[in-house]
């Protein structure tokens, strides 16, 4: 397994094994750290992690394209769900997810489907939207995080 975080590349990556995106929930001191969960449980596959949560990211960045870290960050992190081929959302239901919702809004109708597993557990505030975007555009849909994984590993397993 290889982890790429955000903001490094991955020039140089062989491209025959799956690029799976970490898409979900981030925010910090409140989320569960779950992309760390999910690097341990896919240590043993040949696998390439594209996880956006940033080891050096600073809360006093402004949200606005024109800083340049946080452009950087944005651009990393929509580059990664446009060339992944399996993407994976996972909604902790401590936190609110602006932007996890917004992702998977856009990543619901793309042109280039990726394969994609939603973890949506009991108890996320939006957890009926989430199910009705799923059910809509046919996006597997789980209650919890070993369901995911166990999905995941299967679709690994499937593309070797």
């Amino acid at each position: 397994m290889i982890e790429i975080k955000a903001p490094h590349q991955d020039t140089g990556i062989d491209y025959k094994i799956p690029r799976i995106f970490l898409a979900g929930s981030i925010e910090m001191g409140v989320a569960e750290n779950w992309q760390t969960r999910v690097a341990k449980d896919m240590a043993d596959y040949d696998v390439v992690l594209l996880n956006p949560r940033r080891d050096d990211w600073d809360s006093s960045w402004r949200q606005s394209i024109d800083d340049p870290q946080f452009n950087e960050q944005v651009t990393w992190e929509l580059d990664g769900l446009d060339t992944a081929d399996i993407v994976i959302f996972y909604f902790d239901p401590t936190t609110k997810s602006p932007i996890t919702l917004m992702e998977l809004g856009i990543f619901a109708n793309h042109e280039r489907l990726a394969h994609v597993i939603v973890c949506c557990p009991d108890g996320f505030w939006r957890k009926g939207n989430v199910e009705m975007v799923c059910d809509r555009y046919s996006m597997i849909l789980v209650d919890n995080y070993n369901e995911m994984i166990e999905l995941l590993t299967t679709h690994v397993q499937g593309c070797a």
